[in-house]
């Protein structure tokens, strides 16, 4: 059975990196990743599409100049893109998250496993702990990297908009704002980071522990040494 110190870091990892699951899913299923007001120009007046979308589905309203909102829709975001590099793209964020998502729950696997017992494999104790909430942590950052990438170079928001309403014409001017759903991923690396941290600490101090229990002997008198 693992000591009361063991079981405590590494019960508290693994309530850092089921926090960490917990926030992945609900980053993948929600569609609050960007809120975006794109302008465009009409015969008489302009027109402004409203969108809020996430990786797989979101809404569109349409209003013109005045303000008054002509109609609403709901769409997935897969079926609006005509952009073979933007949809590219979505589909790679999905699928590293996908991993994120993995990684995360091989960690608490592995923290849950150590706090329970004492594992023979190195693999399997700090090293793998280190492993997967470093893996999960890049994943997530690459993936918070790729959606502002897809946003200014493949113009997602203007696509999106046009496969919502198809007579739209020529964008004139377009606002993005990132909304909960992305920014939630920052609080996905800190508790990756927490849990690289706390098992540190426990590594740390399993060693100091055992240079100190060694260091008698190395210290010991030569006459008591002798004897």
């Amino acid at each position: 059975m693992p000591s009361r110190k063991k079981t405590t870091m590494f019960a508290s990892a693994f309530f850092t990196c089921i926090c960490s699951f917990v926030i992945i899913c609900v980053v993948l299923a929600t569609q609050h990743w960007m809120s975006s007001k794109v302008r465009f120009s009409g015969t008489n007046s302009s027109i402004t599409v409203s969108l809020t979308y996430g990786l797989f589905s979101g809404t569109c309203k349409q209003f013109v100049d005045v303000g008054l909102q002509v109609s609403e829709k709901t769409f997935q975001v897969a079926d609006n893109l005509s952009n073979i590099k933007a949809k590219s793209m979505i589909i790679a964020i999905i699928v590293i998250l996908v991993l994120s998502l993995l990684s995360s729950l091989l960690s608490s696997g592995f923290t849950c496993t150590n706090a329970v017992s004492n594992p023979y494999q190195t693999f399997l104790g700090p090293t793998g702990v280190y492993t997967w909430n470093s893996l999960c942590g890049i994943f997530i950052l690459i993936a918070m990297i790729l959606f502002p990438v897809n946003i200014e170079e493949n113009s997602l928001s203007v696509e999106l908009a046009h496969g919502c309403f198809s007579l739209l014409q020529t964008p004139i001017k377009s606002e993005h704002t990132y909304g909960y759903s992305y920014w939630i991923m920052l609080l996905i690396i800190f508790l990756n980071v927490a849990s690289i941290i706390i098992i540190y600490f426990y590594d740390h101090a399993r060693y100091s522990k055992k240079k100190e229990q060694e260091r008698p002997i190395e210290n010991a008198p030569e006459d008591v040494i002798l004897f």
